[in-house]
């Protein structure tokens, strides 16, 4: 029963994820659209900080069954994944994506204690600038975790097994 609730988590947190980093791609795109300051702003915004909660917490779930799958070796021993040249490069798809959110990641950060400061009436982000790149980035995650997606099924029909 672990086995089945860990593997349905992991995939849950998949779907969930994939869904977040668009739409917040999709939000900052209506940001940098809307330019720093205008009206539409901060409807965008708050789409943008929710789907960001979302692409969050769906990578700790994703990470957690990740980890624990492997480590409890509920699924396969540790040398499969540890010998599988797929797992490898499913992880540096990983590594890629971790290393692209943290620029997002910090802009946001800022960008939300700002928000909650109130400062000014008006919406005050990140800018035009940031946010299209923000959402060309969130682009990038997407197609990376669908990349991930194609790693796993190969990984599940035996592929880079030594």
């Amino acid at each position: 029963m672990l086995r089945l609730l860990l593997a349905a988590l992991h995939l849950i947190a998949l779907g969930l994820g994939l869904g977040a980093v668009w739409g917040r791609a999709r939000a900052m795109s209506d940001v940098a659209r809307g330019g720093h300051g205008e009206a539409g702003d901060a409807s965008a915004a708050r789409r943008a900080f929710a789907a960001d909660a979302w692409w969050g917490i769906a990578a700790l779930v994703w990470i957690t069954t990740g980890l624990w799958r492997l480590f409890g070796e509920t699924e396969k021993a540790t040398g499969y994944y540890m010998r599988n040249h797929v797992f490898w490069a499913k992880m540096g798809v990983l590594v890629v994506i971790l290393l692209l959110e943290v620029w997002p990641m910090m802009t946001l950060i800022r960008w939300r204690i700002a928000a909650g400061r109130g400062e000014g009436a008006r919406f005050s982000g990140p800018g035009a600038a940031a946010a299209r790149r923000i959402a060309l980035i969130s682009y990038a995650q997407a197609a990376l975790v669908v990349a991930m997606v194609f790693a796993a099924a190969a990984m599940a029909r035996g592929y880079g097994a030594r």
